[in-house]
């Protein structure tokens, strides 16, 4: 969420209302009903951010988590959203090669894109430049090959 509010309900009994600083892991697994809806009928809302990542294993239940992550943001650079590797601090998924990492960069902050064989990096709000690409705006994403320390390729999407 990057503006207002989404209630998640679903038909494990799961409940949850989603809000800017909150990562959210509905797992579908075997089978599941669920909506989000906005609770506030008169207050907009700017839902952006969606990832779907297949498990490692199939057949799994269902299953939910949501944590505030806006403490790990406040600090600065990039944290672990959502993680297959078991980082403390994030939402757990069956992926054991996908970490999710996010961040709220200030002005003139720069951080390193993790080392990954790919990497796939997205401008939600404000501008960012990436080197050996150039400047991404809000809604502007690059997919990068054998990322991390020096950029060998990568591709830009415009926004749609």
């Amino acid at each position: 969420m990057l503006d207002g509010e989404l209630e998640h309900k679903d038909s494990e009994g799961n409940h949850g209302i989603i809000y800017p600083g909150l990562a959210q892991r509905m797992s579908a697994g075997t089978g599941i009903w669920h909506s989000e809806m906005n609770p506030k009928s008169g207050k907009p809302v700017h839902f952006i951010i969606q990832m779907w990542v297949p498990p490692d294993t199939e057949r799994i239940a269902p299953s939910y988590e949501q944590l505030d992550i806006n403490g790990q943001l406040k600090k600065g650079g990039l944290v672990p959203i959502a993680s297959g590797h078991g980082h403390e601090a994030a939402i757990s998924i069956r992926q054991n090669g996908t970490v999710l990492w996010g961040g709220r960069l200030g002005s003139g902050e720069t951080v390193t894109v993790p080392d990954a064989s790919y990497v796939h990096v997205f401008v939600a709000k404000g501008s960012a430049g990436l080197e050996d690409v150039g400047v991404l705006n809000a809604g502007d994403e690059a997919r990068l090959t054998r990322a991390g320390g020096r950029l060998q390729q990568s591709t830009m999407v415009p926004k749609c």
